[in-house]
């Protein structure tokens, strides 16, 4: 009977050196995604009052883990009984995020001057900026939904034809990483100038802290600045990735062009479209409504 035992142990051991291995090779597979996702939710983290950050930035994270909570299990059960509909959800998910990064430049492209004079001559309300505040939050984790979905996706597709059991470990190792790895990042970002203010006070405001202080308080501004341009090119490029990987037609669409701008480019063309539809709708719906 002991020897059972410790046959049981030696068993879960290799199982959990399995794990490790195929998670480590799992997440390099996805560093890509893990890289967009890092750029969108930091660029939909930021903007927020100082004493707001880290509590939007906590309630975006517990989304997250809701997210995943959501997604493994529906994952797990579709790509045994429906895999086809794996491809479709990832397929619509595509679509939201291209029509969320096609708004980002339509909006840069044609800014609503009306829209800001108002806000200039009108400061918001705390009822308002706190009501925008949870809009933004609620964005936020529809699009780390969506995210969060491919990432899942490419873990399960690492480990198809292994054990449930298997699958179900690597695959939640995978997304744990995610959310801790890319929220944990966010978090230093959003609050670099603090923490260089506070490497500045230690050394006293001299020496090697105070220079490392500074560059981090002078760097906040100007990536800040680039997290809304990097994340809407993030959403693009996932978006685009997402059609050319599961839509035939579209597969074989610029093959001649490097990946990334393939992507980009029919990320841009679907968003567009979809804007374009989205706005008819709601033309349509406003005529309706008059």
């Amino acid at each position: 009977m002991a020897s059972g035992f410790f046959a049981l142990l030696d068993d879960i051991g290799v199982l959990m050196d399995d794990v490790a291995a195929m998670s480590k090779i799992t997440t390099k597979k996805t560093a890509g995604i893990l890289g967009d996702d890092l750029a969108v939710n930091a660029e939909k983290a930021s903007g927020f009052v100082s004493s707001r950050e880290l509590p939007v930035l906590w309630a975006i994270t517990k989304g997250s883990f809701l997210n995943k909570l959501i997604i493994l299990p529906v994952a797990f059960l579709f790509s045994a009984f429906l895999p086809w509909a794996v491809t479709v959800i990832l397929v619509l998910g595509g679509i939201y995020l291209a029509f969320e990064g096609a708004e980002k430049v339509y909006e840069y492209l044609v800014p609503h001057k009306d829209v800001t004079a108002t806000l200039e001559a009108e400061p918001l309300s705390e009822k308002e900026i706190l009501d925008q505040e949870k809009q933004k939050i609620k964005s936020a984790i529809l699009t780390d939904f969506i995210l969060s979905v491919e990432i899942v996706i490419i873990a399960l597709g690492t480990v198809v034809g292994r054990d449930l059991l298997f699958q179900v470990l690597v695959v939640s190792v995978v997304a744990i990483i995610a959310t801790v790895g890319v929220y944990g990042i966010v978090a230093f970002i959003v609050r670099m100038d603090d923490f260089g203010l506070r490497l500045i006070q230690l050394g006293n405001g001299k020496g090697f802290l105070r220079c490392i202080g500074n560059f981090l308080v002078q760097a906040l501004p100007k990536v800040i600045k680039s997290l809304s341009v990097i994340g809407t090119i993030a959403l693009l490029l996932v978006a685009g990735g997402i059609f050319s990987h599961n839509i035939e037609f579209l597969h074989h669409v610029l093959e001649s062009w490097p990946s990334m701008l393939k992507d980009f480019v029919i990320g841009l063309a679907v968003g567009f479209i979809a804007l374009l539809v989205f706005k008819l709708i709601m033309k349509v719906v406003g005529m309706i409504r008059g």
